[in-house]
């Protein structure tokens, strides 16, 4: 096995273990590791990406589930436009998109550079959303659905999703607390299921598009789910909430760098 490998497979490690202390977040490496390490395609690299954050917030999912904190019905409700949007984004959009977009300058956007760069700014606003955090509130609500609204984020959010490989909980935590009053660690817990199910389908949109590596997969994901039991553990020693803060600042920072790479130092 490669250097360059072995570093792939302990940014696995990394993705599960910010998983698990944070409770969030550790998925927007994945890309990035495989793209920049790994010398993935960024195509495949963000349809791995879905089974690896599927099967991670799935992982969550269960726990919080066996604890009482999703509610099944919301997220039911949230996950059918999501998971919709997400397998015809995979199946469909992706596929659709040209090699070679347009030139800028003598610069020639490609449909990889197109969707780093995207990646990227996914990458900022989730930095930005875990720099400010969010107001813990335990208040319990009568919850209430604004139909339009979680149709219209839910869809988005399902793009999103597919054209990253990303969880986008950034997105879906908010939309629950203001569009189904949940209280905030229920819309938390409720999200992992929402990202759990729309991650895994969109995969399903993949697999007559492209060509999976199992083996690579299978490992990669196994690595992953074993750093979200390492860092459950370390939790109880280390205090979530500043280390989300600085962990915001890493992936700040990651996303500009993605950004100037993809575009300043690729000419």
């Amino acid at each position: 096995m490669e250097l360059m490998e072995i570093f792939g497979f302990v940014g696995a490690l990394l993705i599960g273990l910010v998983l698990g202390l944070i409770g969030g977040g550790g998925s927007i490496l994945t890309v990035p590791i495989l793209v920049y390490v790994l010398e993935e395609d960024p195509v495949r690299a963000t349809a791995y990406s879905l089974f690896i954050v599927g099967l991670s917030a799935l992982v969550g999912a269960v726990r919080n589930a066996q604890k009482g904190m999703v509610d099944f019905r919301t997220g039911i409700v949230f996950a059918i436009p999501a998971l919709l949007a997400v397998f015809l984004t995979r199946k469909f959009l992706i596929p659709a998109i040209p090699e070679h977009l347009f030139t800028v300058g003598g610069f020639e956007i490609t449909k990889n550079i197109a969707i780093m760069v995207f990646f990227a700014i996914i990458m900022l606003a989730a930095a930005i959303a875990m720099i400010k955090g969010r107001k813990e509130s335990a208040e319990e609500t009568e919850v209430k659905y604004n139909y339009p609204m979680i149709l219209l984020e839910g869809s988005v959010v399902g793009v999103v999703t597919g054209i990253v490989g990303a969880g986008g909980g950034f997105l879906i935590i908010p939309a629950l607390v203001l569009l189904a009053k949940l209280p905030m660690k229920k819309a938390v817990a409720t999200s992992l299921m929402i990202i759990a199910v729309k991650s895994l389908i969109g995969f399903l949109g993949d697999l007559g598009n492209q060509e999976i590596d199992w083996t690579f997969l299978g490992s990669f994901s196994a690595l992953a789910v074993v750093g979200i039991f390492l860092g459950i553990y370390l939790n109880k020693f280390i205090d979530g909430a500043k280390l989300k803060k600085a962990f915001g600042w890493f992936v700040l920072v990651m996303g500009i760098y993605i950004i100037l790479k993809e575009t300043v130092f690729a000419v």
